[in-house]
């Protein structure tokens, strides 16, 4: 993984943890913020400057790529690149969330 794209991502935005993640699954921007409305029970709720300032630099930055567009809407999907941080992310969170309970943190 580059690493300069390592230390720019990791540690991620919340906003920007949850496109990469919904982003697992082809969808545009919208979907993107209607998914991640629903997943934190409306906590979270991305507005459309975020949300298109954080795909255009993760398309940028080689994170997700653009996949076709349909009734002019930007269908986005990620890129190995952007699974191996989504992927360091998870496994950070998970170190956090174990530590914080006072277990010991096993890498897979």
């Amino acid at each position: 993984m580059e690493e300069r794209i390592k230390r720019i991502y990791i540690p991620m935005t919340e906003t920007g943890f949850y496109i990469l993640y919904c982003l697992q699954e082809e969808m545009h921007g919208y979907n993107i913020g209607r998914k991640v409305y629903e997943m934190t029970d409306g906590e979270i709720s991305i507005g459309a400057g975020t949300m298109y300032g954080t795909l255009s630099k993760m398309e940028k930055d080689g994170l997700i790529h653009f996949v076709r567009e349909e009734e002019k809407r930007k269908i986005y999907g990620i890129t190995e690149l952007g699974n191996d941080i989504l992927k360091a992310e998870l496994r950070r969170i998970e170190r956090l969330y174990q530590n914080s309970r006072g277990e010991k943190y096993v890498r897979e």
